[in-house]
């Protein structure tokens, strides 16, 4: 920048900031314009270059998602120049973040202006004494904000299913304050706390608490105003008190407006905001020194340990889902509309509450939960486990004090949520003393959060939700230390089966009847790649999902004592150590990653909705493959489910009826005789004159189990070794099938047997690691071993041959994942092997074996083109010659 263009940028941003430093308060964001630098500046070594970057910003957005273990925890570095017109040197200037992971250094012209520990909470800093201003010689001054987020045995969370992304993730305001404000030094809050002891739908009792400091160097008289605006606009109510305040006195004060008459309620269904609009004005003057506003929502809500929850006095059965704060390829850096829109989805889904879990997040969310009507909780984020330290401790309490104070004034929060599964895994199982000090020292800081959640805040529910260890929490006490007991369960998925959700639900009404019961965890994974006609635990297709989840909304249902009913999770999120089908992903998400909808989503549509709805399920699988009913009925009949509110649903293939069914907890059932080419599916629904209807257009790809039916010309097949599922790679386009055993006149394998994992808690479907090198996970986590042959009695013709391997057991040993509830047990050992391959009597792989060519846990992939003449079709011979030969994916493509 030359310097006549730096004069102007710098005289025009003075300018602008003068203006601005007439009103009584700014706040404005600083978000563009910074540079990053990772690593450790102080090391020699580090010679990594500063890179401009804007706010949000994470420095894992990609490593997180590579196939390298572990992801960059550690220094990174944020700086900036700003430049500060001279009437801010009568004001206070405040240097504000909405949130940065998770211990971070702030530094104003090289000097310390404050250290923030915690990564999900905001915090600011009185930076005034720092700066330069515009009168002096020196313009620029330099923000610059180290920021960390290794693992710190005093810092949490310490253990836990989600990615702890590193950065200064949202926003950071400078906000400005006139000499006199309202207290601006109370854990990032504005200083004012709004209260409801009393609301009827008659009449209402507003409560407005608070500070303000005179830093000024005279004595004051003060005027404290509360303003209570409807959302019009109009004054509503108003309560003025006067104060006389002498030099850098701190006061506190409380109004109390009572009778408000006939308010108009905060519901779901009618969200409505009144504004409270404090300021402090100059008794002298009449000059406004400060103005905050706030969101006033008037509603009063209790649980019953019988009955449930009530809002204004009516049953409401509360239905949402958790979250976590990352999307697709941005990690946890959000703007705003992302994290708005999450919202939207979720009152779109028909939900009506919103765990924002495990760890507050953007303000925007809990914003948008008191515009749209979505009722919430806030939770701390001490999750699986704790460390024995007075220094954990403070810090744990320091931030439950600051999630208290920075949201005390949302008419959407209920409840203050802390200790997620503190249980899942306990130390010291060795030695029993040290094992009972452990669980004495949480139960002492569960008690401690929670007396501190009812000092700041007696009128709001306290949850602190558990695993399924019913005994161990029910021993320790954590079911009896919070108001509400929330339960993460996940029967007929990690262990156990779908039938004992019910009985657990039933256990808890009748040995602890004077605690409300809450759902706060309950879902499957579900790759949205993944299908199955017969769905088994733990196979991760989406015809499971959907079954998991209407049994389980079924019996919460029926239960009126089960107050809410939280999905996990509103959508697919980033969990590094994970691996699964879909790796670095916990798919538990009834939307994906980038929020697109799965199954699960459309079933809450079809039971929440009020208004018509239908969707057609599993649109997504548009590419689809299946066999002829017969050589000459060329066409293939699958099962299609419809997701509709409405009592039937008539379903049209081709323009032609396919039949009508009636609805069953939201799910219309349909067979569809599929043809080659494109199927358009359309299904309609009409109730009391009006109508909803929905299309999918579905190419489908027919083949005949005889190969040589001249009905059906064989051109490719994709078949995924030692499986039942269906397997659509988006990517391609192309559906890979379930193997089956080879028949004369057909195809498929010759031998062998499916591998298992020894693990037997769940169900043993593959396996559940990561194989690096490749997208197409699930074909490689199973398969054949001790295959002999694979055998297609194809037509004459030239034919390409894709041979898929991956050396499934490893011999390194890995901890299990301790989130995988129920996850444990004997596991598989290595051993070597080594085989040839040959297809058609010709040798195509020699001697491949897992010390060299395949690599444990890593996809390998082959491809040979073979000539088929004299009806001699195509024959792949393994020959095993140490262990075992092993075959996980073939594709069989004809080329001419």
């Amino acid at each position: 920048m030359n310097h006549k263009a730096f004069f102007l940028f710098v005289l025009f941003q003075a300018v602008l900031l003068s203006c601005l430093v007439a009103q009584q308060r700014v706040s404005s964001t600083i978000n563009s314009n910074w540079y990053f630098l990772k690593g450790d500046t102080t090391k020699k070594s580090a010679a990594n270059p500063w890179i401009p970057v804007s706010l949000p910003h994470t420095w894992n957005a990609a490593d997180v998602m590579d196939d390298e273990p572990g992801y960059y925890r550690g220094d990174g570095w944020y700086k900036k120049t700003i430049y500060v017109p001279a009437g801010w040197k009568e004001k206070e200037v405040y240097l504000y973040f909405e949130g940065a992971a998770q211990v971070a250094d702030v530094f104003v012209n090289g000097k310390p202006a404050g250290r923030h520990i915690g990564g999900y909470t905001a915090f600011s800093f009185p930076i005034s004494s720092y700066l330069y201003y515009a009168d002096g010689g020196n313009l620029a001054n330099e923000l610059l904000i180290r920021v960390n987020n290794s693992h710190n045995e005093n810092v949490p969370p310490l253990l836990a299913d989600f990615t702890f992304y590193g950065g200064i993730y949202r926003d950071v305001s400078l906000n400005v304050v006139d000499k006199v404000h309202f207290d601006a030094d109370n854990h990032a809050s504005n200083g004012v706390f709004i209260s409801t002891p009393a609301v009827s739908e008659k009449s209402a009792t507003v409560n407005i608490k608070g500070a303000f400091v005179n830093g000024s160097p005279g004595k004051r008289t003060l005027v404290v105003g509360s303003q209570i605006m409807d959302a019009e606009g109009r004054l509503f109510r108003e309560q003025k008190t006067s104060f006389k305040a002498a030099p850098g006195q701190k006061i506190n004060f409380l109004q109390e407006i009572n009778n408000i008459p006939n308010p108009h309620l905060w519901s779901i269904e009618d969200p409505y905001l009144y504004r409270v609009v404090s300021t402090i004005t100059d008794a002298a003057t009449g000059q406004k020194l400060d103005v905050v506003s706030n969101p006033l929502g008037l509603r009063w809500f209790s649980f019953d340990a019988d009955k449930g929850f009530f809002l204004n006095g009516k049953h409401v059965k509360l239905i949402g889902t958790s979250r976590h704060q990352d999307y697709k390829d941005l990690g946890n850096a959000l703007a705003d509309p992302i994290q708005v829109r999450d919202v939207e989805l979720l009152k779109q889904m028909g939900g009506n509450f919103l765990r924002i879990a495990h760890y507050p997040q953007d303000p925007a969310i809990i914003q948008a939960c008191d515009r749209l009507g979505i009722l919430t909780s806030l939770e701390t984020p001490i999750v699986s486990g704790f460390t024995e330290t007075e220094t954990y401790a403070k810090n744990t309490k320091e931030q439950h004090l600051e999630m208290i104070r920075q949201n005390f004034n949302h008419p959407s929060l209920i409840m203050w949520s802390y200790m997620n599964e503190m249980l899942l895994f306990i130390p010291h199982r060795e030695d029993s003393t040290r094992r009972e000090l452990y669980l004495k020292g949480l139960v002492q800081l569960a008690r401690e959060l929670e007396d501190i959640s009812r000092k700041e805040d007696p009128a709001r529910y306290t949850i602190i939700p558990n695993h399924g260890a019913w005994d161990i929490y029910n021993k320790v006490g954590l079911t009896k230390i919070p108001k509400l007991v929330g339960w993460n369960l996940y029967l007929g998925w990690y262990e156990g089966e779908l039938k004992d959700f019910g009985a657990f639900l039933d256990k808890h009404h009748k040995e602890l009847p004077d605690k409300p019961l809450l759902i706060t965890e309950y879902g499957t994974d579900a790759d949205s790649r993944l299908h199955s006609f017969s769905p088994v635990r733990f196979d991760k297709t989406i015809e499971y999902t959907n079954n998991f989840h209407q049994a389980y909304l079924k019996e919460m249902m029926d239960r009126p004592f089960v107050a809410a009913a939280m999905i996990w999770n509103l959508a697919e999120f980033g969990s590094e150590r994970r691996a699964e089908t879909t790796p670095h992903i916990n798919a538990k998400g009834v939307l994906t990653q980038d929020r697109k909808p799965k199954d699960g989503y459309r079933f809450y549509q079809a039971n929440l909705l009020q208004r018509p709805y239908l969707q057609i399920g599993s649109k997504e699988w548009n590419v689809r493959t299946g066999f002829a009913a017969s050589e000459s009925a060329l066409v293939c009949n699958q099962p299609l489910v419809v997701f509709s509110n409405q009592k039937k649903v008539s379903l049209k293939v081709n323009g032609k009826e396919a039949g009508t069914a009636e609805t069953e907890q939201g799910v219309a059932r349909f067979t569809v005789p599929f043809v080659t080419g494109l199927n358009r599916i359309v299904a309609t629904a009409s109730e009391n004159g009006g109508e909803v209807t929905d299309q999918a257009d579905i190419q489908f790809h027919l083949l005949s189990q005889n190969l040589r039916n001249s009905n059906l010309p064989f051109s490719e097949m994709n078949i995924s070794l030692g499986d039942k599922r269906f397997f659509f790679d988006e990517k391609t386009g192309q559906t890979w099938i379930p193997e089956q055993e080879y028949r004369p006149g057909s195809w498929g394998y010759v031998g062998g047997n499916v591998f298992t994992m020894k693990n037997s808690t769940r169900v043993s479907y593959g396996t559940s690691k990561n194989v690096l090198g490749t997208d197409l996970d699930p074909v490689y986590q199973t398969q054949r071993t001790g295959i002999q042959q694979f055998k297609l009695d194809a037509p004459d013709g030239d034919y390409e041959i894709t041979l898929h391997f991956a050396e499934l057991i490893s011999p390194k040993k890995e901890g299990d994942l301790v989130f995988n509830l129920g996850f444990g047990g004997p596991t598989d050992e290595f051993q070597q092997r080594s085989f040839n391959v040959s297809i058609n009597g010709t040798e195509v792989l020699s001697g491949i074996n897992n010390g060299e060519y395949l690599q444990p846990e890593r996809a390998v992939a082959s491809r040979h083109v073979v000539p088929v003449t004299n009806n001699g079709g195509i024959t792949v011979d393994f020959k095993a010659l140490q262990g075992e030969s092993i075959l996980n994916g073939i594709q069989v493509k004809r080329i001419r």
